[in-house]
C-alpha cells in the first residue's frame, strides 16, 4: 500500500491553489490570503489508507467515506436538507456560537457520563435519534445499528419507516428501544403502530410533528438524476406501494390512508393519542416556548427539540438556538432532548449545559454504518462519549449534573 505523505499532499494543494489565481493585477495581500487559506485546509487522508472504523479520528470523517460507497440518491436522501439546505449547515455552525466556561482545580480523576431519564439509567447522554430505510445505506441496517447501540448501551430510536421490525430490533439491541411515530390520516392505523410498539416492549411512543406532507428536497432531487440506476427496481412511488414494504406498516389495511404525517394533525390529535399511548409519549419537533408549554399541557412525558434536521423546513433556525426557550418553558416538569448538528463531544457539552437530558445523533452514525457497518456505528459512538469525557474534564464537571447554563456563554 503507497505510503500516505500529508506534507506532499499540502504542497500540491498549495500549488495548485497558486497556480489556479489570476496572479496579473491581484494585490500581493490577495495572493498570500489565498496561499494561507490552501494551507489551512486539511490534508485529506487516501480513503485507501482506511481499512477498519478504529482509525477514523473524527466523526466528519465518516461522512465522505460513506459518500464514496453508496450509490448518489441514497447519499442524496440522508444529506438532503429542504430548499438551499442552509438549515442543515447551520445546524451545526451554530454550535460555535456557544463557547465553554471552563472552571479549574476540580478533582476531574473520575468522569461519570451516567445519567438517568425516566427513572431508567443510561450509560451516557448520547442517543441514536431515528432515521428511516437504513438498508439503503447498508445491507444489515436498523439490526446493525440495534447491534452497535446493545454493545454501547445507548438508546436507539426506530423509525416508522424503518426496514426492521420493532421486534427484530429490540432483539438484535437485547434491551426496548423507543418507536418513532409519523401518523397518516386514518387513526386505525396510528392506533395499530402504537399497540403493536408497546406489545414489543417498546418504552416510549416518539410523535413526529416536523415532517409534514410535502418538503422540497432539492439535493436529492438532482442526485436522482444522475443516479445511473433504475431507482423503480427498489423504490414504490405511490403512498400504498412505499407503505406496504415497510415492516412496521405491512400487514394493515391501508385503503383509507392517503398520507404520513398528515396535514391537519393538530393538538386535538395529540390530545386522542395521549389517551391510546399508556407508557411514555413524547413529541418531536417542538422548536418554541409557546408549543413546549402546550405539548406539556396536554400530558407529554417529554419533547424533542428538532427541525428534523433540517430536511423540512428551510427555517434558518437552529435546533441549538431553540433548545433554551423551551427549557424554560417547560419549568423542569419534563426531560427535553434535542438533535440536529451533533459533530463533537463538545456540542454535546453545550447542549447539556443549555438544559437538554439527552442529545440524539443521526446522519453521523448513519455515514458510519455505510461505511462500515455496526463497527461504523459504535466508533461513532466511542468518538463522540471519549471527546465528551475530554471536555467534562477540561471543563471541570466531573459528572452530567455538574454541567450547568453557566458553563456556556453565546458570543
Amino acid at each position: 500500500m503507497k505510503t500516505f505523505r500529508p506534507e506532499r499532499t499540502q504542497r500540491r494543494r498549495i500549488l495548485r491553489a497558486f497556480a489556479a489565481l489570476p496572479i496579473a493585477g491581484l494585490p500581493l495581500t490577495t495572493l498570500l490570503g489565498a496561499l494561507a487559506r490552501a494551507h489551512a485546509e486539511p490534508a485529506a487522508v487516501s480513503d485507501a489508507a482506511l481499512t477498519a472504523a478504529a482509525q477514523i479520528l473524527n466523526v466528519m470523517d465518516f461522512e465522505p467515506l460513506a459518500k464514496a460507497t453508496l450509490p448518489p440518491a441514497h447519499f442524496a436522501y440522508l444529506a438532503t436538507g429542504a430548499d438551499d439546505d442552509q438549515t442543515v449547515r447551520l445546524n451545526h455552525e451554530a454550535f460555535s456560537h456557544y463557547q465553554i466556561r471552563s472552571r479549574r482545580l476540580i478533582d476531574v480523576s473520575h468522569a461519570d457520563l451516567s445519567t438517568q431519564v425516566f427513572g431508567q439509567p443510561w450509560t451516557c447522554p448520547i442517543y441514536l435519534s431515528a432515521v428511516g430505510s437504513m438498508r439503503a445505506f447498508h445491507p444489515d441496517g436498523e439490526l446493525a445499528v440495534a447491534r452497535a447501540a446493545g454493545a454501547k448501551s445507548a438508546l436507539m430510536m426506530l423509525s416508522t419507516v424503518a426496514t426492521t421490525s420493532i421486534e427484530d430490533a429490540i432483539a438484535a439491541r437485547g434491551t426496548p428501544v423507543w418507536q418513532q411515530l409519523y401518523t397518516t390520516d386514518d387513526w386505525s392505523i396510528t392506533q395499530a403502530i402504537v399497540r403493536r410498539a408497546e406489545r414489543a416492549g417498546s418504552s416510549a411512543i416518539v410523535l413526529t410533528v416536523d415532517n409534514l406532507t410535502g418538503r422540497n428536497n432539492e439535493t436529492l432531487e438532482r442526485a436522482k438524476r444522475v443516479d445511473t440506476r433504475d431507482c423503480a427496481q427498489c423504490h414504490v412511488s405511490d403512498f400504498a406501494g412505499y407503505t406496504r414494504r415497510k415492516p412496521m406498516l405491512a400487514g394493515l389495511d391501508l385503503s383509507h390512508a392517503t398520507e404520513l404525517s398528515p396535514l391537519n394533525m393538530s393538538w386535538d390529535f395529540f390530545a386522542r393519542l395521549r389517551g391510546v399511548v399508556s407508557g411514555k409519549l413524547i413529541i418531536k419537533g417542538i422548536v418554541t416556548a409557546e408549543d413546549a408549554a402546550l405539548a406539556v399541557r396536554h400530558g407529554a412525558d417529554g419533547i424533542v427539540v428538532s427541525n428534523h434536521g433540517g430536511r423540512d423546513e428551510e427555517t434558518l433556525r437552529p435546533s441549538i438556538d431553540c433548545l433554551p426557550e423551551v427549557v424554560a418553558a417547560v419549568k423542569r416538569r419534563v426531560p427535553v432532548f434535542v438533535d440536529g448538528g451533533i459533530r463533537r463531544g463538545t456540542d454535546v457539552f453545550k447542549a447539556l449545559a443549555l438544559g437538554a437530558t439527552g442529545v440524539g445523533i443521526g446522519r453521523p452514525y448513519v455515514w458510519g454504518l455505510a461505511a462500515f457497518g455496526q463497527s461504523g456505528v459504535e466508533a461513532v459512538i466511542d468518538l463522540l462519549t471519549r471527546e465528551l469525557r475530554q471536555i467534562m474534564r477540561q471543563a471541570g464537571t466531573p459528572t452530567i449534573a455538574a454541567i450547568t447554563p453557566e458553563h456556556v456563554i453565546h458570543g
